[in-house]
């Protein structure tokens, strides 16, 4: 039996009358999906979960927790692997309802809502022909893969999704409203671009837009064995490929699709994932030497972006466990090792053990924003995800040891939305050394109490170490 909120009745019918959203709490029939997040091994009883329908929402919310003593937690699309979108007692700032898009074709722009999903976004530049670099499935929220850098299909030809970030609306924990552009708290512009939700509740961001009219793929298949020579073909091909190609390498269960021979379904296969921003025939030429190689099945296509965006959408409700390394090099040594680790990932599964390039504009940006693991021509980023929880420990283990496989060749710098709780080391080496004392200022500026301390959480200044 759940039970029931403790919080006094009269605060909480305040609560409810202050709020044009909804109010969630124990005991009420939403709760439990209310709380429900993306990874299910999270299974976390906040005492209220405040579904925020504007700023004004927002600010109302963050003066209930601070009334009343409660731990703050900030939820766009509940993707954070290590549940940070919840907290046990607390209060969640929901931003779910606020999921507006906006285009603007003529400014080439996009006005997105703190709780809009890359779906959302997607979705609504796809009429004009145009997108940015959003994440590799539909339901990851865009506020959070922003601001921890955003790493996607396209940011070999659009940069990563900060870089693309123009304007960005906040919350901040005493309940005030700030805007950040690089002309307005240009200080706080540039620590969103990877510092996360540190500083703030962004309830709103605008991005720049770029024309997309045409974006095509190839999935091709190969078994296991095949895998390493099909992966040093992609590797040697991505070092001079154009900016309009990217995609990457991983290994997976074969899924019951028309394209997929029967007899691999189920069972491990080696995938290549090859995008491309023009047409089929543009990737075809592109892609030419993976496909003259002998392999198990095929599907190439030119499909708008959001479908592409869509096709590697895991479902709700798994069991999450993920990490990442990024690295200076990638030779035959390192091939061997990341495809033979392939092997300990629980079969049949959700799992995928990824191989991405990066290069291209991700390189090339010239600010200095704190996502120092931009530099990296690869990333390696075991997925894993399962139903059952007796594959806990193997797939735990697993992700550990594809990071100790491929750590001879890595740099130390890690994307922080590819991981959940690994220490405050792994945050420093997120944004930087230099940079972390920089941020750590701003946080001083905007949060010095540490409301939002719920994601990979950079210490105020004065409680830095």
């Amino acid at each position: 039996m759940t039970p029931r909120s403790t919080l006094p009745d009269a605060a909480l019918s305040g609560l409810r009358t202050d709020l044009t959203g909804a109010v969630h709490v124990p005991g009420d029939p939403g709760y439990d999906e209310a709380r429900a997040v993306f990874n299910s091994m999270i299974d976390r009883r906040p005492s209220v979960v405040a579904q925020c329908d504007s700023e004004a929402d927002v600010a109302r919310a963050l003066r209930f927790a601070r009334e009343h003593g409660l731990e703050v937690a900030v939820r766009g699309g509940g993707h954070s692997v290590a549940g940070m979108a919840l907290s046990d007692g607390g209060l969640v700032v929901d931003l779910r309802r606020m999921n507006s898009v906006g285009v603007d074709r003529e400014t080439r722009s996009a006005r997105v809502g703190g709780g809009a999903t890359m779906s959302d976004l997607d979705r609504a530049a796809q009429p004009y022909a145009l997108a940015t670099t959003g994440g590799r499935v539909s339901t990851t929220g865009v506020g959070g893969f922003t601001l921890g850098g955003g790493s996607g299909w396209l940011e070999r030809k659009f940069g990563l999704a900060c870089d693309n970030l123009l304007a960005a609306d906040l919350v901040t924990a005493d309940g005030g409203s700030v805007r950040a552009t690089p002309d307005e708290n240009p200080e706080l512009f540039w620590a969103l671009h990877g510092g996360g939700g540190n500083f703030g509740v962004v309830t709103s961001l605008t991005l720049r837009l770029h024309d997309l009219p045409a974006m095509s793929m190839a999935l091709i298949l190969f078994r296991p064995e095949d895998g390493p020579g099909a992966v040093r073909v992609y590797r040697d091909l991505m070092e001079s490929a154009p900016d309009e190609a990217g995609g990457g390498c991983l290994y997976l269960t074969a899924p019951p699709e028309e394209f997929v021979p029967e007899q691999l379904v189920g069972t491990l296969v080696c995938a290549i994932v090859f995008t491309f921003a023009g047409t089929e025939a543009e990737l075809r030429e592109a892609a030419a030497p993976l496909l003259a190689l002998g392999h198990e099945s095929e599907l190439v296509a030119e499909l708008p972006y959001a479908e592409l965006q869509c096709m590697l959408d895991d479902p709700p409700g798994m069991r999450n466990y993920w990490s990442a390394e990024y690295l200076d090099s990638f030779p035959d040594e390192a091939v061997s090792v990341f495809c033979s680790t392939a092997g300990a990932m629980p079969v049949p599964s959700g799992s995928q053990h990824v191989l991405f390039p990066m290069g291209g504009a991700v390189a090339r940006e010239g600010a200095d924003y704190p996502v120092p693991w931009r530099s990296s021509p690869w990333g390696v980023h075991p997925f894993g995800i399962w139903e059952s929880a007796a594959d806990d420990e193997q797939g735990k283990q697993w992700v550990r040891d594809v990071r100790a496989g491929v750590r001879p060749w890595a740099n130390g710098a890690v994307y922080l939305n590819f991981i959940g709780r690994e220490g405050q080391d792994r945050v420093v080496a997120g944004v930087g050394e230099e940079n972390y004392a920089r941020l750590a200022a701003v946080k001083a500026r905007y949060d010095p109490g540490n409301v939002f301390h719920l994601n990979h959480n950079i210490r105020p200044a004065a409680a830095a170490v």
